[in-house]
């Protein structure tokens, strides 16, 4: 029996990972199109976007360049940055996290609910769409702290990077994922 190689595994786990992908941008793509047929029904309310989710969106854009810094130490053999580039990013993830909930109380406070009498679709949408990516973003959190544990082992090396490699590629997609979001939020009320 041959031995698993890192290129088998490369052929395999990468196209796993962009069919996953795909799956969670067709969600997101029924629920902005949901967005939008709502709107068009009437009834909608205009909001200004929580202060939060503009510097959330700046914190998700740094922690994308910081994990990408993990991925070239690894190239390079190092160890010591992989750990750190790593840590920060989980940090930044959980300060992208806790702006989100600073987002929602911003929308409340503005009078935006998520349910109830004085609620409207408009609010309802935001919330359910920026949770659905909030729980996405969570399994990249609990991804960077498997990747953050392994570096502590220096499993990820020059010749042997694929889990981190597939790691990064899902911390930007998400990182992309919602910036689309934003704007889309932003240009579309």
């Amino acid at each position: 029996m041959k031995p698993v190689t890192e290129l088998h595994k490369k052929k395999t786990r990468k196209p796993l990972l962009f069919i996953s992908m795909i799956s969670i941008v067709m969600l997101f793509i029924g629920f902005t199109s949901g967005y939008i047929v709502r709107m068009a029904e009437g009834n909608w309310m205009a909001f200004d976007l929580p202060d939060a989710f503009f510097i959330s969106t700046a914190v998700i854009i740094l922690s994308s360049l910081v994990i990408q810094k993990s991925l070239q130490a690894a190239r390079l053999n190092d160890f010591e940055s992989v750990k750190r580039f790593l840590g920060i990013t989980f940090l930044l993830g959980i300060a992208f996290t806790i702006l989100q909930f600073e987002g929602w109380s911003e929308m409340r406070n503005m009078g935006v609910f998520f349910t109830g009498e004085n609620s409207n679709a408009a609010g309802s949408f935001v919330y359910v769409i920026t949770l659905v990516h909030l729980i996405h973003l969570i399994a990249g959190l609990i991804s960077i702290l498997v990747m953050y544990l392994n570096s502590r082992k220096n499993k990820y090396t020059k010749e042997n990077a694929l889990g981190l490699e597939l790691g990064v590629i899902f911390w930007h997609f998400l990182g992309g994922l919602w910036i689309y979001l934003f704007l889309f939020f932003l240009f579309t009320r």
